[in-house]
């Protein structure tokens, strides 16, 4: 079985154990378990529930695996001739999870 939710303005297709990396995010101090309640799709085949626009009752939980600064990107503008460029760089925060359960 798996689940379709949205978290972050991303879509992520799970089934019980996948482990993915989702944006960063507050969490309380010592909080290792995120719940996710926008589930837009829950099971498979024929039994396969699809909400409109979330299922209603249907929640995703995971565990906390680890907090990761991913690699850092760079990022130029040039103009040719006119004396203008401008750097920028930006390096991602994400968080690991392992999915632990899904309820429909």
């Amino acid at each position: 079985m798996y689940a379709i939710f949205e978290d972050g303005g991303k879509q992520y297709k799970v089934s019980t154990g996948d482990k993915l990396l989702i944006e960063k995010k507050d969490l309380e101090e010592g909080q290792t378990e995120l719940t996710f309640d926008k589930v837009l799709m829950v099971g498979e085949g024929e039994d396969a529930q699809i909400g409109t626009p979330w299922v209603a009752g249907a929640t995703v939980t995971a565990k906390l695996v680890e907090q990761l600064k991913m690699p850092k990107i760079d990022g130029i503008k040039f103009r040719r001739r006119k004396g203008y460029m401008k750097r920028w760089g930006h390096r991602q925060k994400m968080l690991k999870v392992e999915i632990d359960t899904i309820n429909a």
